[in-house]
């Protein structure tokens, strides 16, 4: 009975004990799960996490192939001193390769840092187990490939400690060209600015990510945890590299040599309305260089002045309320509209052809005749202004906030007596020159307004996944016989003698039609008041005139030191010069017309037989093979004159095997070849013949020596 009693406490003891570590389990794991929960599923989030892959972004290239903007990788590089591969047998692997690593880590960076200076910074990290040091911001490949391995860290980041954290850094090769227009890139989209805005979503891509575990002391990937980023697409612009190199370099010769405030150049394809160049260049106050800080031909709208005299000439000639042979009196440049005065600049003239007055840029002759027939049916007139898309967005495929244009219309409370003389002539309105642009190319383009576009077609991997085709905006903005009118006058504005653009465009070997225009501009907000203005200068027109390839807008922002200030001199002189090149590069036929000479010249020349005789055959060449049949040598010296060709065996080449043979004279390929056979090493600087050779004909030399061939 006792045994069975001392049995039963015993069973009853561990049965207690059981459901005791039992309670105290469960309580446990409540504790864990609701009052401590937070803080251990943190402590697991800290183990493993999902680290983001971006994606490649896109590259922006121009029509011609040439890459505008791309993106290259650069390196952060990091150390994590907690690593365990650091710390092992004392750190030993850490001081036997310190010294070696800080050598070579001065030796590849250009910086004010020395390698005991690297090495004492990292022997404190060390010490102090930072577990983000970070050696260096922005490596680039050659460094970052260099790097690798140096010692101790091509042992790998687990041993090392060493990590290389990739970015993208977003590079123009082409520098200042266009930069406005391709854009900036930077974290934030919503700073980015031009086509790299515009397109971000289509260049950004998708990022990916990939999940990574702590483990010994790094992180290292999970197998399965990793979602691919979709890298970003290329887009193809409209932009032409010549054209927009000339652009930019006959803007910046004029801003420089006339101490102009800015300005821009914009050259459309007449037929489709592609932008092929957008040059914009003002001055920096801090150095007074001259850089791309504002896209000023599609986002600064500014009153036009003279070239907005084609708005007025069309409306006037599609009403039919004159023709270009209609007179009109320009009362000695000089009148009066509701006691405001608008005068020509060439005052003295009196009764002449709306051509004329076109052609001499009346301010007078244009104010009066939109007065005359639209003060009292002004909706009229703005209904014109309507159709040319004057008052609209351009419609261009990129961002530029502030280049919304300003046209009054009649119910404005501001619109008043004077509005329409005024406006007439380029004034009470602002437009950008993008805006002036569309209106000219639609008179070229034979009333067809086509919109501006920048972007050609989005590729992915090289495969086309959208085409931008033309897009025409307006089918007539005027009609056939007011259209030619108005081509008329514009030619006259360089080919008539009183022209205003006469004197800098008459001697052109191609046909020009356009307008100038020189605009009175305020002086920093402080009105028209003598000594407060500066002028703006323009020119837009197209050519070849007959045949329309291009339009073109120049509009320059002058300033007080200017000495020239007229559109003609200033806009219409950066025109010219940039389309002579345009002409010459794309247009021009040169004269094929060829008479054919006997060359009278003599050509020497050293190469091997087979070939010479071969390309003889071929370009029906004669000649004539001077050595003995019983030679084997398969060298020539070839003497070329009066079409006739003879072939001798050349003395300067030996047969021994160690002496240098004489290659001057020869291609590189049989050079190469004739050198490398007999056991020497080449080198070869330049292009074209052998020139100079570094040993000397006729000298000894080793198997596996080098020489030098110069080639001119």
């Amino acid at each position: 009975m006792d045994i069975r009693k001392d049995i039963l406490w015993r069973v009853y003891l561990c049965f207690v004990c059981i459901m005791l570590i039992g309670f105290l389990v469960i309580g446990k794991a409540f504790l864990i799960q609701t009052v401590e929960g937070k803080y251990w599923r943190s402590k697991g989030d800290s183990l493993q996490k999902f680290v983001p892959i971006v994606a490649e972004r896109g590259s922006i290239y121009s029509e011609d192939g040439s890459i505008l903007s791309t993106s290259v990788p650069v390196y952060d590089v990091v150390i994590d001193f907690r690593v365990e591969g650091l710390h092992e047998k004392n750190g030993k692997r850490f001081s036997e390769n310190i010294d070696s690593l800080c050598f070579y880590i001065d030796q590849l960076f250009d910086d004010s840092i020395s390698a005991d200076e690297y090495k004492q910074k990292l022997v404190q990290a060390y010490q102090e187990k930072e577990p983000y040091y970070v050696l260096k911001r922005k490596v680039n490949f050659e460094e970052y490939k260099q790097m690798r391995e140096f010692p101790l860290i091509r042992e790998g980041k687990y041993k090392s400690g060493f990590n290389f954290f990739q970015k993208d850094k977003r590079i123009n090769p082409y520098g200042l060209m266009a930069n406005r227009t391709i854009g900036l890139s930077r974290l934030d989209p919503q700073k980015n600015v031009g086509l790299e805005k515009s397109y971000d979503s289509v260049l950004r891509g998708t990022s990916g990510e990939r999940l990574v575990r702590y483990v010994a002391g790094g992180y290292m990937p999970v197998e399965g945890g990793e979602f691919e980023p979709i890298n970003g697409k290329d887009i193809i612009t409209t932009l032409d590299t010549y054209i927009q190199d000339v652009a930019e370099n006959a803007l910046m010769k004029m801003l420089v040599t006339n101490n102009s405030i800015h300005g821009t150049v914009i050259v459309m394809e007449t037929s489709t309305g592609k932008i092929k160049a957008i040059a914009n260049l003002g001055i920096q106050e801090k150095d007074s260089t001259y850089s791309e800080d504002l896209n000023y031909g599609i986002g600064k709208s500014t009153e036009p002045g003279s070239i907005f005299k084609l708005a007025t000439l069309l409306s006037l000639l599609d009403d039919k309320y004159v023709t270009i042979n209609s007179m009109v009196d320009c009362e000695g440049g000089v009148k009066y509209f509701s006691g405001l005065r608008i005068k020509d600049s060439h005052l003295g003239t009196g009764v002449i052809t709306v051509k004329d007055a076109f052609a001499r840029s009346s301010n007078v002759a244009f104010a009066k005749l939109a007065t005359q027939y639209y003060q009292d049916q002004p909706m009229k007139w703005w209904q014109h202004l309507d159709r040319f898309r004057l008052n609209k967005s351009t419609g261009i495929d990129i961002v530029a906030s502030s280049g919304m244009p300003v046209i009054k219309s009649p119910n404005n409370k501001s619109w008043g007596k004077t509005t329409i003389p005024f406006m007439a002539h380029g004034y009470e309105e602002l437009v950008t020159p993008l805006h002036m642009l569309m209106l000219y190319n639609a008179v070229a383009n034979n009333g067809k307004m086509m919109k501006p576009y920048l972007v050609n077609s989005i590729r992915n991997y090289g495969i086309e996944v959208e085409k931008f085709e033309p897009t025409v905006l307006v089918d007539k903005i005027a009609s056939d016989e007011a259209l030619v009118q108005a081509r008329e006058c514009m030619k006259a504005v360089v080919d008539s003698a009183h022209g205003t653009a006469h004197k800098v465009m008459f001697d052109s070997a191609y046909s020009i039609a356009g307008k100038t225009g020189t605009a009175v501009s305020a002086l920093n907000n402080k009105g028209y008041n003598k000594g407060n203005k500066i002028y703006q200068a323009s020119f837009i027109g197209y050519f070849p005139a007959e045949s329309p390839k291009y339009t073109m807008a120049v509009v320059i922002q002058n300033s007080k030191k200017s000495k020239r200030i007229y559109g003609a001199d200033v806009s219409g002189t950066v025109f010219k010069e940039v389309s002579d090149k345009i002409y010459n590069h794309f247009l021009s036929k040169p004269n094929r017309k060829e008479n054919i000479t006997i060359d009278t010249a003599l050509y020497s020349y050293i190469g091997l037989k087979n070939d010479a005789q071969k390309i003889f055959n071929t370009i029906g060449i004669a000649y004539q093979d001077s050595v003995f049949s019983s030679s084997t040598s398969i060298w020539r010296s070839i003497n070329y004159k009066n079409n006739y060709a003879g072939l001798s065996e050349p003395a300067q080449i030996s047969t021994v095997s160690n002496i240098t043979p004489n290659v001057t004279g020869m291609g590189l390929k049989d050079a190469v070849y004739l050198l490398e056979n007999k056991g020497l090493t080449t080198v070869v600087t330049g292009k074209g013949k052998v020139y100079s050779q570094s040993l000397k004909p006729g000298s000894n030399f080793s198997k596996g020596q080098k020489i030098l061939l110069m080639l001119n």
